[in-house]
């Protein structure tokens, strides 16, 4: 199973707490987890959705009291032997949030991407960087570190449950004036990696122009987007 093989390249010299969700699969992941020995794992009752996922995570992970939260998908499409590098960029005080890029390098193409993905990857990263005033080299990757002082100062608890989450925390990022550092990252698309299909593909893409505008937009004054509120 995957999970095995992402937890066991983790390193645990430098990684103190795991956080496993389920998020009502019909797999055995709880159990897998259990024998792997993860404390702590969250069971959504129902399906919450990528985003929904994530909220738990992150919530779970600052009431541990985390200094440093790393994102990793446990269907090891994203290589856990980075953990080190992105970590020390923000123990540094370097940066406060990393992403694992695929599109530094070959790493995209070369681990299996589908065209028609990696074509609208760079449609959609082109427009981003123009809306939000950036040149993150992609911003769709799901392998992403957050200082606890970053995921405490965006209100992401009112963010979407699918997955334009993930954008809509890069907007928020950015929007409180941090920076955004990139380190280049092997990826694998096989049958057991998850990927989102065409028809989901669409509404992400829609989804991630709608918040590249409303940025652009409550940048200038125009609106005044909720999606910027800060936490209480």
């Amino acid at each position: 199973m995957t999970l095995e093989r992402t937890y066991s390249e983790i390193p645990f010299d430098i990684v103190d707490e795991v956080v496993l969700v389920d998020d009502n699969s019909r797999d055995d992941t709880v159990q897998v987890g259990e024998q792997l020995g993860i404390r702590h794992i969250i069971r959504h009752e129902k399906n919450k959705g990528y985003g929904g996922n994530q909220k738990s995570c992150y919530a779970k992970a600052l009431q541990l009291d985390a200094d440093i939260v790393i994102m990793l998908h446990p269907d090891y499409q994203y290589t856990p032997k980075l953990i080190h590098a992105m970590a020390s960029i923000i123990a540094m005080d370097v940066y406060q949030v990393v992403l694992a890029s695929r599109i530094l390098g070959k790493g995209a193409l070369k681990g299996g991407m589908p065209m028609y993905k990696y074509i609208a990857n760079r449609f959609l990263t082109l427009f981003e960087n123009i809306m939000i005033g950036q040149k993150l080299s992609e911003y769709h990757t799901g392998y992403r570190a957050f200082s606890a002082e970053v995921l405490r100062s965006i209100d992401f608890s009112h963010n979407s449950d699918d997955f334009v989450f993930d954008n809509e925390m890069i907007s928020q990022v950015f929007m409180n004036g941090y920076d955004i550092a990139e380190v280049t990252c092997p990826t694998k698309y096989f049958e057991e990696a998850s990927s989102i299909n065409f028809s989901r593909s669409m509404k992400y893409g829609r989804g991630v122009l709608r918040v590249s505008l409303i940025h652009r937009l409550h940048k200038w004054g125009w609106i005044k987007s909720d999606l910027y509120r800060k936490n209480a």
